[in-house]
């Protein structure tokens, strides 16, 4: 029986198989759609699809300089104790390692890892350790100096949050620093104008609202509003912020006694803006009695 890419996709949609072992599974069993899902099932590839509607909100953030170019992965896990067992760490760094030859999060999900695609290893990776897993974003920066930090690091090179700061200039020392800042203080954007407009513009319909409720006339109001935006810009902006370090300087300052100059910075917490849904343990243990 001829197996069409129509079977294939099916079959990956019912059981969460990689595309090649649902392939493989139809082939074996001459397109008998249900004694290919029992295939998979007998070689623990199926296993995927029971675990593919839990939230994975946990996981690491792994990041990579190699030269002129660093790269920050998130892979996510259920919980944070399959976070903490080398075998997905050693994925993990595999994942983020493959990320340094790719643009974004599609073409690595593609991407060769061993002989598999990374989404295949994932895929795998389900069924051996029995928690939803997935690749869930990555970004890079280039520049003539790329330096990384991890903050809560689970072992070397990922952690729960990961930074890269692109540089002309400076040091080690000096990028480590302005990576831990930005760890700690997580700026929106490099400088005011990498600011998304439209969250400046909401933030200043916000501080107007505000300041109407004081009764003061829109000629005054105008005024306050030039100040608050001011401030707002200073709060949100990597350059303008006070630097963690030393609160006397901005960090575009602190950058600049060091001979250094920021051109670029990435940051990726494990599990920003995932909701998880929460359940009383009264409903947990009646959903699990109902099977």
């Amino acid at each position: 029986m001829a197996i069409t890419a129509a079977m294939v996709k099916e079959l990956r949609e019912s059981t969460g198989a990689g595309m090649m072992d649902a392939k493989k599974a139809l082939v074996e069993n001459d397109g008998n759609m249900e004694a290919a899902v029992d295939w998979l099932r007998t070689k623990g590839l199926a296993k995927a699809a029971k675990k593919s509607g839990r939230t994975a909100a946990e996981g690491l953030v792994a990041v990579v300089v190699e030269g002129g170019k660093g790269v920050a992965v998130e892979v996510n896990s259920e919980t944070d104790f399959v976070a903490k067992n080398a075998d997905f760490q050693e994925m993990v760094s595999s994942i983020a390692k493959a990320a340094l030859s790719v643009d974004d999060v599609d073409a690595l999900k593609a991407a060769d890892l061993g002989g598999k695609t990374v989404e295949a290893t994932i895929t795998d990776k389900i069924a051996t350790i029995g928690e939803n897993m997935s690749v869930r974003r990555m970004a890079s920066i280039e520049g003539t100096n790329v330096v990384s930090y991890v903050h809560n690091a689970a072992t070397a090179g990922m952690g729960k949050i990961g930074v890269l700061v692109a540089m002309e200039g400076g040091d080690e020392a000096i990028g480590k620093q302005i990576a831990m800042h930005i760890a700690a203080v997580n700026p929106a954007a490099l400088s005011e104008a990498d600011l998304d407009a439209s969250v400046v513009e909401k933030e200043k319909q916000v501080q107007m609202d505000i300041a109407r409720e004081s009764g003061k006339p829109e000629q005054v109001i105008e005024k306050m509003i030039v100040g608050r935006m001011k401030k707002f810009v200073a709060e949100s902006t990597l350059l303008n912020q006070q630097f963690v370090v030393n609160p006397d300087l901005t960090v575009e300052a602190a950058a600049k006694e060091a001979g250094a100059t920021i051109t670029g910075f990435v940051r990726l917490e494990v599990g920003e803006g995932i909701e998880v849904e929460k359940e009383d343990f009264a409903a947990e243990v009646a959903k699990a009695a109902q099977g």
